[in-house]
């Protein structure tokens, strides 16, 4: 579910050099790109959907101050409605969310976006965005970890064959300089088992 921020990045002296990106990563939470509404509302048959969205097209642009490391978040929802009715407009909530190593919610909006729906039409699309900062700090690993990281290693050395982010100390500290914005619905219990269960 959560891309990882480590990439291994080929190159001709080393190929199995790893470096590491401080900007952070977007993503889908499982379960949350989208969303069902009813009508009635307290039903979940099939002939009770009212309208669906999904977001799609997301994308993450970096900025970098000196202090701060922030992503300009984009992304696209896509609906459809039961009926082709009268011009209808539907607000959707979603959050855009920092989150570190993984499991910690760091901080966290709540928006809307709206979609119209034309007189006659089905389907509908719009635009929605945002951002989230976090500290260039504490996206950034220790200087003694990153030296521990990019040491270089001679054939014959005692720990020339053993991978430095195997080590728990090192693996600690990446975990907690790592972060990514997750984007998503903004659902209830009852949409957010709907669709774990659908």
């Amino acid at each position: 579910m959560l891309a990882p921020l480590l990439l291994l990045a080929g190159c001709n002296k080393n190929p199995l050099q790893v470096t590491r990106s401080l900007c952070p990563a977007v993503a889908i939470p499982q379960y949350t790109g989208d969303v069902t509404l009813f009508a009635p509302a307290n039903s979940r048959d099939a002939s009770a959907i009212d309208v669906t969205a999904t977001i799609i097209n997301l994308r993450g642009t970096c900025t970098e101050s000196p202090d701060q490391l922030g992503t300009l978040v984009n992304f696209d929802v896509v609906a459809q409605r039961r009926d082709a009715g009268p011009a209808r407009t539907v607000i959707f909530p979603y959050f855009i969310a920092m989150v570190q190593g993984g499991n910690v919610i760091v901080s966290k909006q709540v928006s809307n976006v709206a979609v119209n729906f034309a007189a006659g039409q089905i389907r509908a699309q719009t635009a929605g965005g945002g951002q989230a900062q976090v500290l260039r700090s504490a996206a950034t690993l220790p200087p003694d970890i990153q030296a521990q990281i990019s040491r270089k290693r001679k054939a014959g050395d005692a720990d020339a064959a053993i991978d430095p982010l195997a080590d728990p100390t090192v693996k600690a500290a990446i975990r907690a300089t790592s972060f990514e914005v997750l984007v998503g619905f903004q659902l209830d219990d009852q949409s957010l088992a709907y669709n774990a269960l659908k």
